[in-house]
């Protein structure tokens, strides 16, 4: 049986910049049994290089290394996953513009039937809290009820 450490499959990645992703998925097989693997005494540096919010600079994360089985099932997983990574990242959603609903890009009908149903579900929410309050005030005898603070 073949085995191989963590830090040397991050480096088979066709995107580095993804390590923090592909580390978060091979977790995740492992603890769903898909794999076998265990942890290793040492540490490694993730490839990925991490911006800083509001700074130029970068930084790099270090997590445990692990140990794992080389089996054909780990193989396919790790293909999948390799591409699934390197593929480009999912389009934003488009913003609401009349640009955007001249182009068809958006459905102006569906947008404004779910602006209706939102709208009516606030309105809903506020006729109930109104009739709760009322329903409160009529059994207290239009006095406030006694709190720990009075």
């Amino acid at each position: 049986m073949a085995y191989r450490k963590l830090s040397e499959q991050i480096n088979k990645l066709d995107n580095l910049q993804r390590s923090d992703a592909f580390l978060k998925r091979f977790r995740e097989a492992v603890r769903r049994g898909q794999f076998e693997a265990t942890y290793l005494r040492e540490r490694f540096t993730l490839p990925k290089q991490f911006a800083r919010r509001g700074a130029g600079s970068t930084y790099q994360r270090d997590t445990k290394d692990m140990i794992f089985e080389v089996t054909p099932e780990f193989e396919t997983w790790f293909t999948q996953t390799n591409q699934d990574l390197a593929a480009t990242r999912r389009a934003r959603a488009v913003k609401p513009s009349v640009e955007a609903f001249e182009s068809g890009r958006l459905d102006f009908k569906a947008l404004a039937a779910d602006t209706r149903k939102r709208m009516q579900a606030s309105f809903d929410k506020g006729q109930t809290l109104g009739h709760n309050r009322a329903k409160t005030f009529a059994e207290t005898g239009g006095r406030r009820k006694k709190t720990a603070a009075d």
